[in-house]
């Protein structure tokens, strides 16, 4: 049974994407994260900890929960399913899954120097050349210090703003069917988008909704810390 809030021009479904977006009307623009298949959600949990002891002092280690969300690709009927539902279409990890060639790629340099991959790669169906972003990310070294919440696959607002960004002037409605922690919905808070974001994991539906909720005060002439409480339209 899939929950659905409203904040803003956000609309924002707590439940499977495969059962929410037959309900959904068409969007503008696709901007979505799917799951990779990697195991990064078991990779995080396993490297993480409660406390750790560092001679005389006591370090805290980030503390994922044990889920299986990243264990499989989705299907192909569902990437088809999401396409349909926007006429521009950006999808992250797009290399893992299978889609049509493509004239724009989009490339974010994320300007590590560990044991993670350099890049990440957005598959588009945008009719322009491949574009690329510098974003540092690694680990606790991001650009702007930009928080980082409890997702092994959080990405930086920058770098989905700009993704936006490189969809036609025109695009008004963004659909997220794998919002996560809602990251591309406080993007479009600050572009002053419409947004409409699914999301499984009731942890990370909460933690999008707090950061949209701050996103959208902070755009308007309300004070940052009085923040727009999220309403719950209804059950399905």
């Amino acid at each position: 049974m899939a929950e659905k809030v409203v904040i803003g021009n956000a609309e924002l479904w707590h439940g499977d994407c495969r059962e929410v977006l037959p309900l959904l009307p068409a969007h503008d623009l696709l901007l979505t994260d799917p799951p990779y298949g990697i195991g990064a959600d078991a990779a995080a949990h396993k490297a993480s900890g409660t406390v750790v002891g560092h001679g005389h002092r006591r370090v805290a280690k980030r503390i994922y929960a044990q889920t299986t969300w990243d264990a499989d690709v989705p299907a192909d009927w569902l990437i088809g399913l999401m396409r349909a539902k926007a006429q521009h279409q950006i999808i992250f990890g797009g290399n893992y899954y299978s889609l049509p060639p493509t004239s724009c790629v989009l490339v974010w340099d994320k300007k590590t120097n560990g044991n993670f991959a350099d890049c990440e790669l957005a598959w588009t169906n945008l009719s322009t050349a491949v574009r690329r972003i510098e974003c540092l990310w690694n680990g606790f070294a991001r650009e702007g210090g930009e928080e980082r919440f409890d997702h092994p696959t959080q990405k930086p607002i920058k770098v989905l703003a700009w993704a936006i960004q490189q969809a036609p002037d025109d695009v008004d409605m963004v659909l997220d069917p794998f919002m996560g922690s809602g990251t591309t919905g406080v993007a479009c808070a600050q572009l002053g988008k419409a947004f409409t974001g699914i999301e499984r994991e009731r942890k990370y539906f909460d933690i999008a909704c707090e950061r949209i909720s701050r996103a959208q005060a902070q755009g308007t002439l309300l004070p940052p810390e009085k923040t727009r409480q999220p309403v719950q339209e209804g059950l399905l």
